[in-house]
């Protein structure tokens, strides 16, 4: 859902803050106010085209960003997939601004991103409905996975079963074209991987050797600094030509053992200082050990360096730790043993390969049966609707038929076709001409795939072009239905539809001397009465008027309960 929408110097936008809400989110305003603004900075931050003229006169940069909070397991998987997390509240941001030089930056997630991977986000979020170029219904493939979530779970299972051979097909097919591969690339392919092989082999590589080598390298190049603290350190305990701390201990344990003689309280002062004093022999040792053994020895530091230049120069090829490096050997001995041995593998991976395609056709014919089946009630069902919303003519069907080849779903193509006029044949919903009837489909569409349909906000912008009376009261109870499941953003003139808003934004547009700029306000109850009554009578806002609102308001009330 489209929580915040913030805009700055887009436009004839200074600067605009709008917080939507769920349900039904209607904007209206007199024409010229600058309704189209807010939509097409929807669009903007979402990854469309952007132009200079969209930056307001006199500034260098445009800006929008929004934030959408994600309650879809399914929109949640497919960003985690992009890498995208959303924050500790649901939500992740989008951000995109566009400079007079024609420079665009986008953001999600305070994360720069390229426009097209801003796209393929927004694609999960949200849909607009009257712009050709950002509908997901509009594409075969999701047209073909919204027949299969009507489906349900008659096809449930063998699309699982479906999706896992497949994986196993495509495999296999790798298979083959490796093993079918002519004889001078198989064995340029042998000499390569017995190579690697020989090369990691040879190195014999130990699981933390490197961390060791870099310890041991240290110590060895700083050997001089070691061994003069490890002597200055016995210099202050032991070999001090003034009293040592070895020699004050030892005295301090004879006064205090002469103090516990007479008061046997203070005995165990006498033995904390002995342990001290046998710590300290300890630890005075250690050191002479220690500052004895510590040379510098230039051979084992070049050893040591040549040893570690080894290690890089292997990561650099077969991967980012030792463990992954030992990990390749494995994975190569197992390529080099397919390859010698393809011509004994070659009829059992083609074998693999009929005996896969053979089930997952018989399980794509299944699926197809469904999908026939279904497809024949959801065009009926879309018809019912189109007619409702003005469309009396409308003919809907939804194609089903073979794909060119199998893929994870099965073997069929989904294309949703439609005629909006007596006499036509039905076409692809992209070739639709007009805005308002594109919106309306999408519409229809929304109405009966709402149940199913993970994308959270939908924005219809010119959906009530040339309606009005009963249509338009028709289209407005199916926004109001979809807005149950759904978020809507909807850019309306008609009084019947912005009456059944759960939430209404009043545009305008205010001059000053310091220039014109859009405001967008979200009205009271007064208000909207108000606003519905001038969308009903016009500039002149009588007591009929507001009484008709009032009435239209409260029916779309009753209604939505």
């Amino acid at each position: 859902m489209l929580e915040k929408l913030h805009i700055r110097n887009f436009a004839l936008i200074d600067e605009l803050e709008i917080r939507f809400k769920a349900g039904l989110n209607v904007l209206t305003g007199e024409t010229g106010s600058g309704k189209s603004i807010i939509f097409e900075a929807i669009n903007f931050v979402l990854g469309e085209k952007a132009d200079k003229d969209l930056i307001k006169s006199g500034k260098d940069m445009a800006e929008v960003s929004a934030v959408f909070t994600i309650d879809n397991d399914f929109v949640a998987q497919q960003l985690a997939e992009k890498n995208i997390t959303p924050d500790e509240e649901g939500c992740i941001l989008l951000e995109r601004s566009f400079n007079t030089e024609g420079k665009s930056a986008c953001k999600v997630n305070g994360r720069t991103v390229t426009v097209g991977m801003l796209k393929e986000v927004s694609e999960y979020l949200v849909d607009i409905h009257g712009q050709y170029d950002h509908q997901s219904l509009l594409k075969n493939e999701s047209q073909l996975v919204l027949l299969d979530r009507m489906c349900g779970d008659d096809i449930k299972e063998n699309l699982k079963k479906i999706s896992e051979r497949y994986k196993d097909f495509k495999e296999t097919i790798k298979m083959l074209e490796d093993l079918n591969g002519d004889d001078a690339d198989r064995e340029a392919k042998i000499d390569l991987y017995k190579f690697q092989i020989d090369e990691i082999k040879k190195a014999n590589l130990k699981p933390g050797e490197e961390d060791e080598l870099n310890e041991r390298r240290d110590i060895i190049a700083n050997s001089v600094k070691l061994k003069q603290f490890s002597d200055n350190a016995l210099d202050v305990l032991y070999r001090s030509d003034n009293a040592s701390a070895s020699d004050k201990i030892a005295v301090a344990i004879d006064d205090v053992a002469s103090i516990a003689k007479i008061d046997p309280s203070q005995m165990s002062l006498q033995e904390a200082l002995e342990s001290i004093a046998a710590q300290l022999e300890g630890v005075i040792e250690g050191l002479r050990n220690y500052s004895e053994n510590m040379e510098a020895d230039p051979r084992a530091l070049d050893d040591i360096e040549i040893r570690l230049q080894l290690i890089y120069d292997l990561k650099k090829k077969y991967g980012s730790t030792i463990e992954e490096i030992n990990a390749y050997v494995d994975k190569v001995e197992e390529k080099l043993a397919f390859i010698e041995n393809s011509a004994e593998m070659l009829m059992e991976y083609q074998i693999r390969k009929e005996a896969d395609e053979r089930i997952i056709n018989k399980l794509a014919d299944e699926v197809s049966e469904v999908r026939r089946a279904q497809a024949s009630l959801l065009g009926k069902q879309i018809e019912d609707v189109l007619y409702d919303l003005g469309m009396i003519n409308a003919v809907f069907n939804v194609s089903v038929s073979p794909s060119e080849a199998l893929n994870e779903r099965g073997h069929d193509k989904v294309e949703f076709l439609i005629s909006a006029n007596l006499g036509e044949e039905p076409k692809p919903l992209n070739k639709i001409a007009s805005g308002g009837e594109m919106s309306r489909v999408m519409l229809a569409l929304k109405v009966i795939l709402a149940d199913v349909d993970n994308i959270g906000t939908f924005v219809f912008d010119e959906i009530d072009t040339g309606i009005s009376g009963r249509t338009a009261q028709r289209v407005a109870e199916k926004m109001a239905k979809v807005s149950k499941t759904h978020q809507l953003l909807c850019i309306t003139h008609l009084p019947q539809i912005a009456a059944m808003a759960d939430h209404h934004y009043l545009i305008d547009k205010v001059s000053t001397d310091a220039g014109t700029t859009t405001i967008v306000s979200e009205l009271n109850a007064s208000e909207i009465e108000e606003e519905l009554a001038r969308l009903i009578g016009g500039a002149r806002i009588t007591d009929a008027t507001l009484n008709a609102a009032k009435d239209m308001k409260n029916m779309a009330n009753k209604f939505k309960e």
